[in-house]
């Protein structure tokens, strides 16, 4: 029996993805690297930020950290008027009505995921950061938290991620997964192992 619903954060609730290629492109210009969508697509959605870092620039340390930090204080600057994702908010009362809980699971630093929740006007019963759990999706462990500071188990639940990263992340940790259309094709998000694909929330309406 579905007991809860997880989300991912960035693209999922809300489009955030081309609010962050532009604050990496901005960060990552002084470098000689070109950020355009494909390019987003394949180094940076989906992963944690020091591995986007060190990857791309071979950056640890204080000077990833300040590159980091830029990059996130110029998001949080450009997010400043989101819009949840068509179908959303009816989800999230459907939700409700049937008496289910939520949680968001993300990436995201503290900072970014609080703000992106204030200024969609969320308050979701469960928040579980990578950062915190000490390993970030792709690997299973944030979902195998959320489940676990739930009370469910992996068949009481569905996972709706956007990017084959996080879809991974939800797979392994054994829940049902949903790819949203947001940022990634369908293709990579069922070879990642969704069990299907959404244009947006209004479609996973008929799923509970």
């Amino acid at each position: 029996m579905l007991k809860a619903l997880l989300f991912d954060l960035d693209g999922t609730l809300a489009d955030t993805d081309p609010l962050h290629l532009l604050a990496w492109r901005e960060v990552l210009r002084p470098y000689g690297l070109k950020v355009d969508p494909a390019f987003y697509r394949e180094r940076i959605s989906g992963r944690l930020n020091p591995e986007i870092v060190r990857d791309l620039l071979g950056l640890e340390g204080e000077e990833a950290r300040r590159l980091i930090a830029a990059k996130e204080a110029r998001f949080r600057e450009l997010a400043q008027d989101l819009e949840p994702t068509p179908g959303l908010l009816p989800l999230l009362e459907r939700i409700k009505e049937k008496g289910l809980t939520w949680g968001v699971v993300t990436n995201a630093p503290k900072e970014n995921a609080r703000h992106v929740l204030k200024a969609l006007g969320l308050t979701p019963p469960l928040l579980v950061l990578a950062e915190e759990v000490g390993r970030g999706k792709p690997d299973p462990l944030p979902y195998r938290v959320a489940l676990e500071r739930l009370g469910v188990a992996p068949e009481e639940a569905l996972a709706f991620e956007d990017s084959p990263s996080g879809v991974r992340s939800a797979v392994e940790a054994g829940i049902r997964t949903y790819g949203l259309l947001t940022g990634h094709g369908a293709e990579a998000l069922l070879k990642a192992g969704a069990a299907g694909v959404l244009r947006d929330f209004r479609e996973a309406l008929a799923l509970l």
